[in-house]
């Protein structure tokens, strides 16, 4: 890879400045030395976007072709797309935006806006499903929603359901400008939407046989969901009060919210609500979300006929999922039914994922992955140096521009085969990117390099850590590729800090219980100091359950309240439905991949023996 020389990349961060602020004159003053360094065609980018609306296309189509096939190009085409747009040169924006690869809302609508202009039927259909959103919409959509309005293709209902999605996610100013579609004396209330923001009890008592009209109900609903989040007790008896003033489908469709806010606070009622919102007359649909949680209820009071009925009530890409392919063979599996059982497992297992290995363990097959690892030749890795893509993302990275860095390596590797991705991966492990090679890595599909996909770095450092603190390395490095990907001074957006994520507070406490003098925060940062830290820390919660990984592995990302909050009152659980029905969707995802990580790390150490998965989940004992 062609370094920048001294100065170059001092130069090129100042454009970038320049460019950001709109200083054309500074952009072409940096221009004139980065003319023939691999960043180049960011150079040309910057030069060319701060006057694309006043550009030939000529010119713009000269860069297009010189860059053919690069992020550069294709972010600029969208940018030329965006003014072509605004401007309604529905021809030339005709041609362009089939060639375009990244496409957000904003120019998808100004598509469906061409589209329309040339009287295409399909792209109706295709506007109204991005109707049904919690989210504002760019200004490109509205005159394609304002059409579908007008004609009747979106209905009131069709406009009440989105008010809801919108109120349901707490966006109160989105429902209220969609309310605007609405006759003028069901505009959603301003005034009224800001008291329910500051106490839903109070607007509930004030208003509470003031239920008359639609508008009325739907913001009283937006009261009682608001109050659910704080508690379910108010909300139900407030509920009790004034259910009878609601139509059946607003019944329902409260019931529905209660259970799975229920669901969500591991409420052991919540399984009933979810069953009186079903039994209603008119029984409103639940959302794919309620639907999950459903599931995951029934799956947790060991209803197991119901967990198939929930899992075949989903819409049918929702039903695909790993999750719930596992959990409807095991539905089967306890209805006597093992064909049809193990006809989902099978092809389940061979994936390398958490359920591929919990599928594996139904079928009754230890942990195996594919005998030998595909090792990338030298030909190989000196030819994938020298890939445009691969070269400006490794300069990015140099220049700690990690999310441009990000950008470009995603958009290089996005069409690559299996050897050209273990080939890439092996480029950045070699550069000590090593989130770049693990996440390149685990893309492959029949080629497989599984020390790649599970890197083991700072192997010396931990060594001295593991002995003192008593801990399975497999474990900690399963817990580190997912808290950090190895980048020792990555710092998440809630302040976690480290290879191992350490939060301020934690890091501070630990410090003070090793005793360690001057501690400063800018320490957790360094490796040894993180390490150091953090398996302290691990190896206290594994201490607070008893040595269960499941357990400690939610306590570390949550922490030991929720942990042992999220157990059973009276019962003992099943591991597996215990991460399963984990509220929060990060931790539920967490616990997985950290397990199922061990695993592969277990392997690649050469551990004998390595326990299974269903083993390191256990059984997680009650409350009581």
């Amino acid at each position: 890879m062609k370094s920048l020389v001294a100065g170059q990349g001092e130069d090129f961060l100042a454009m970038r400045e320049a460019f950001r602020t709109g200083d054309a004159t500074r952009v072409t003053f940096y221009a004139r030395n980065l003319q023939n360094h691999v960043l180049a065609p960011y150079v040309e980018y910057y030069q060319l976007r701060l006057y694309l609306g006043t550009t030939d296309i000529g010119t713009i189509r000269a860069f297009l072709a010189r860059h053919h096939d690069s992020l550069v190009a294709d972010r600029l085409r969208g940018d030329w797309l965006r003014i072509l747009g605004k401007k309604q040169h529905w021809a030339l924006f005709a041609e362009e935006y089939p060639k375009l690869n990244n496409k957000d809302d904003d120019l998808i609508c100004y598509s469906l806006q061409q589209r329309l202009a040339a009287r295409d039927r399909e792209a109706s259909d295709q506007a109204r499903l991005l109707w049904f959103t919690e989210r504002d919409m760019p200004d490109s959509c509205t005159s394609i929603f304002n059409i579908l309005v007008t004609t009747g293709q979106i209905s009131s209902e069709d406009i009440w359901s989105r008010i809801r999605l919108a109120l349901e996610a707490g966006n109160t100013r989105v429902a209220r400008h969609i309310s605007r579609y609405l006759p003028v004396n069901q505009v959603l209330n301003e005034q009224r939407l800001k008291e329910i923001a500051r106490d839903p009890q109070h607007y509930l008592e004030k208003y509470q046989h003031d239920f008359r009209s639609r508008v009325d109900r739907e913001i009283a609903l937006f009261a009682l969901s608001q109050l659910l989040r704080s508690g379910t007790n108010q909300a139900y008896a407030r509920w009790h009060k004034i259910h009878k003033q609601f139509p059946e489908s607003d019944q329902s469709y409260f019931l529905s919210t209660l259970a799975y806010r229920a669901a969500l606070k591991q409420d052991p009622r919540a399984l009933g609500w979810f069953l009186d919102a079903a039994n209603s007359k008119r029984v409103y649909p639940l959302t794919e979300a309620k639907l999950a949680w459903k599931a995951r209820v029934a799956l947790r009071e060991g209803k197991w006929d119901l967990v198939m009925q929930c899992i075949e009530s989903m819409p049918s890409a929702m039903q695909q999922a790993d999750v719930w392919r596992y959990w409807k063979a095991r539905s089967l599996k306890t209805k006597g039914e093992l064909v049809a059982a193990n006809e989902i497992l099978a092809p389940l297992s061979h994936e390398h994922s958490y359920y591929g290995q919990m599928a594996k363990e139904e079928l009754g097959v230890m942990f195996s992955e594919p005998a030998a690892n595909y090792q990338s030749s030298m030909q190989e890795i000196s030819d994938m140096q020298r890939v445009p893509g691969i070269q400006r993302a490794l300069a990015l990275y140099q220049l700690n521009l990690r999310v441009e860095a990000n950008r470009e390596w995603v958009w290089t590797i996005r069409n690559f085969n299996d050897e050209q991705l273990l080939a890439a991966a092996e480029v950045a492990y070699r550069h000590g990117l090593y989130d770049r090679a693990i996440n390149t890595a685990i893309q492959t599909v029949s080629q497989h390099n599984f020390n790649l996909r599970y890197l083991a770095p700072y192997r010396e450092q931990m060594r001295e850590v593991l002995r003192y603190q008593e801990l399975d390395e497999a474990f900690v490095y399963g817990l580190i590729r997912q808290e950090s990907r190895f980048i020792a001074d990555i710092k998440s957006s809630a302040g976690a800090m480290g290879l191992m994520q350490l939060m301020p507070a934690t890091a501070k406490w630990v410090a003070g219980k090793l005793g360690m003098q001057n501690f400063h925060n800018h320490l957790v940062t360094d490796i040894n100091t993180n390490l150091r830290l953090g398996t302290y820390y691990l190896k206290h919660v594994l201490t607070l359950f008893n040595n269960q990984p499941l357990l400690a592995a939610a306590a570390y990302n949550a922490g030991p309240g929720r942990a042992k909050q999220w157990r059973d009152d009276m019962r003992p659980l099943e591991g597996a439905i215990y991460a399963e029905t984990i509220p929060f969707n990060e931790t539920r995802d967490y616990v997985k991949v950290v397990l199922n990580n061990s695993m592969y790390y277990a392997n690649n150490f050469g551990h004998q023996p390595i326990p299974t998965l269903t083993q390191r989940l256990g059984t997680v004992s009650p409350k009581q």
